[in-house]
């Protein structure tokens, strides 16, 4: 039986991963345009930076983030600077190394759709007097449009599964930073087993109903593609 500090840290860890990912789009897809069709040298080095937290470690990433936060940092004292003190130990907090955490979830998807989209659909469109604009909402978001999904379902659960990150950020204050993943790290270092298998269960039927409906996304926009090229 979930208590209420198990219900509450849910519905953090749901508010912190819808908050991530429809920031994550808006700052995402014109990274994932740029990457997709710039022809300068600069895509390589940016596209590097992007990808990283695949490969580091989230506790390399959550200790610069920690200091460039801190009093002493350089985001510190720009949020000092607009009156809103440090981010350390708050959700925006989170929110904002959620965001650098999960990026490459959100932009490799969006920019893979739009490479797969190529030039043609979109020079047809200009010389029907689209302009940028309203080839982007009328031609790349319908074309691309299982890539952004992709790209949200996996910022979504990503952001869901964080733990290093978020404990190096965040640390562990209920209704404000303490969400699912160091909830169940309490309920474990506590010996509460039971709690903790409860706890892990919801998040691993959550898991796995995510996957489950990005596959038949997936699998169904391949079918209709494949289809419409029949006809």
């Amino acid at each position: 039986m979930l208590s209420a500090e198990d219900l509450e840290t849910i519905w953090l860890t749901l508010k912190l991963a819808s908050t991530v990912t429809a920031l994550l789009l808006l700052v995402g897809t014109p990274i994932a345009w740029w990457l997709a069709k710039s022809r300068s040298w600069l895509t390589g080095p940016i596209g590097a930076i992007v990808a990283l937290p695949l490969v580091l470690p989230p506790t390399v990433l959550g200790f610069y983030l920690l200091v460039s936060m801190g009093p002493n940092g350089v985001i510190g004292q720009f949020t000092q600077s607009l009156g809103i003190g440090t981010l350390p130990f708050t959700f925006w907090g989170l929110v904002l190394a959620s965001m650098l955490y999960s990026l490459p979830f959100v932009v490799q998807p969006i920019q893979n759709s739009i490479e797969a989209i190529g030039e043609r659909p979109l020079e047809v469109a200009a010389t029907l007097g689209a302009g940028p604009i309203d080839r982007f909402f009328t031609v790349v978001l319908p074309l691309a449009k299982s890539g952004f999904f992709t790209a949200a379902v996996l910022g979504f659960a990503h952001t869901v599964g964080e733990f290093g990150i978020v404990l190096m950020i965040g640390g562990n204050i209920t209704g404000e930073t303490k969400v699912v993943s160091v909830q169940i790290y309490d309920h474990v270092e506590a010996l509460d087993y039971a709690q903790a298998h409860v706890l892990s269960a919801v998040m691993l039927i959550f898991s796995f109903l995510i996957l489950l409906m990005l596959y038949a996304f997936r699998k169904n926009s391949n079918v209709l593609t494949q289809f419409n090229r029949q006809k």
